[in-house]
């Protein structure tokens, strides 16, 4: 006798929006995985409900929205009683997991981690260090190749490492898109490899063939004006490669399509310059499909960059830093040119764009790097195996996480009322 459906309670930060952006709705792929399972699905959030936000119902996904205060939702919980409970992101997991194992003891606790938070920051302070020191603007080859134990020392006595790692080790398995932080969090700060799951973006190449070279013109740019590594890089393009760029290609445009505009962000507009700012791209896969080379010159971030995976899934070839492709190509090629210094960007960029033959070849890069790496049927399979694997094991996963014990004793009431001083 098969055993029943899971009920899995997912806590979001915000609604999932209606994208087209392949990579960006990764967490709505995870729980298209978990209604192919044939688990029931609730998610819920204490965000406003956007115009923009997927029809979950459409889904077969419940909605419910969570209440700030302890008691409401603590009642929400006792209701619905899941088996497995999803944090999307540490903040969550810190407002809401002490009450769900006040209600459910014995859920499983599930923490999604878009990409370490702690990580960008610490190599955003780096950089920032760099400038304010005016070494030069235009080659960060240092800053990349920042070693392991040195990002540790930077990170490790930060606030926002602590609560990020605290919220791992309270987790019963947490979801890291990246195997290079998978690497950093066990051999830099100790966390049990029994923790963690690799949940790359769950991708599918699409059937259709990508246009080729000759149908396809211009630059491409894809971000967030809040994100601030997006922010960073628009404005390093702008100041510094694209004018390196223009002086061998004239006539070529950078379209550069960002999210939550910002009248600062505005400003960048040039269209003499052939820089052009334009609002969220719509349909991202289809503008990506009409460039010729997406450009993502990254000097700091963390995790999976979706845009360069939506550039894969387009076709479309890219001009990265080390940043940009970490973790994302193992040992296959990236799909189009890297490199270290604006100058050497803006190379890649003009020799990418002209050479048909290397942009062809770095077009096959990325659909061999997507069905190794990215394939969502494989990668669905095994969250759920996973999923299911820990809850039959969750008693000694418990007990062996041992600093995970002490974190939630602590956050539920530190000592017991029997050893408290009389």
């Amino acid at each position: 006798m098969s055993a029943p459906p899971l009920h899995v309670l997912v806590i979001g930060h915000a609604w999932p929006e209606r994208s087209a952006s392949a990579a960006g709705g990764q967490l709505l792929q995870i729980l298209g995985g978990f209604r192919a399972r044939g688990w029931h699905v609730t998610f819920g959030s204490p965000a406003a409900r956007g115009a923009l936000r997927a029809d979950l119902p459409a889904l077969g996904i419940a909605e419910q929205s969570l209440e700030a205060d302890a008691s409401p939702f603590m009642r929400f919980v006792a209701e619905r009683a899941p088996d497995v409970v999803l944090f999307d992101g540490f903040r969550m997991e810190e407002h809401f997991a002490g009450r769900v194992e006040q209600q459910c003891p014995n859920a499983l606790r599930v923490l999604a981690t878009t990409d370490l938070q702690s990580l960008s920051e610490a190599r955003h302070v780096l950089l920032r260090r760099r400038l304010v020191q005016g070494l030069d603007p235009n080659d960060f080859r240092e800053l990349f190749a920042t070693s392991g134990p040195d990002l540790y020392r930077q990170m490790a006595p930060a606030s926002l490492t602590r609560r990020e790692l605290a919220a791992i080790h309270r987790s019963d398995l947490a979801l890291v898109t990246s195997d290079v932080e998978i690497d950093l969090l066990v051999n830099g700060f100790g966390v049990p490899p029994a923790l963690l799951h690799w949940c790359p973006p769950l991708l599918e190449a699409p059937a259709a063939a990508a246009k080729p070279f000759a149908e396809r013109e211009h630059f491409i740019a894809i971000g967030n004006w809040r994100h601030a590594p997006d922010q960073d890089a628009a404005l390093w393009m702008k100041h510094n490669i694209w004018p390196m760029i223009r002086r061998h290609l004239p006539e070529a445009q950078l379209h550069l399509h960002g999210s939550d505009l910002s009248p600062k962000a505005a400003e960048l507009h040039d269209p003499a310059g052939g820089f052009l700012i334009h609002e969220h791209a719509g349909d991202t896969l289809e503008a990506l499909g009409r460039a010729r080379v997406c450009l993502a010159p990254l000097r700091f971030g963390a995790g999976i960059k979706a845009h360069l995976a939506d550039a894969m899934l387009a076709g479309t070839p890219s001009v990265t830093t080390p940043i940009g492709s970490e973790a994302m190509h193992g040992a296959l090629p990236w799909p189009g040119l890297q490199s270290v210094t604006a100058e050497g960007l803006a190379q890649a960029a003009v020799s990418l764009y002209r050479d048909e033959a290397r942009w062809n070849q770095a077009q096959r890069d990325a659909r061999r790097l997507l069905d190794a790496r990215y394939e969502r049927n494989w990668h669905r399979r095994a969250l759920v195996e996973r999923i299911e694997q820990t809850l039959m094991e969750l008693d000694d996963q418990r007990l062996y996480n041992f600093t995970g014990a002490m974190l939630r004793q602590h956050r539920l009431g530190g000592v017991d009322a029997a050893d408290k001083c009389p």
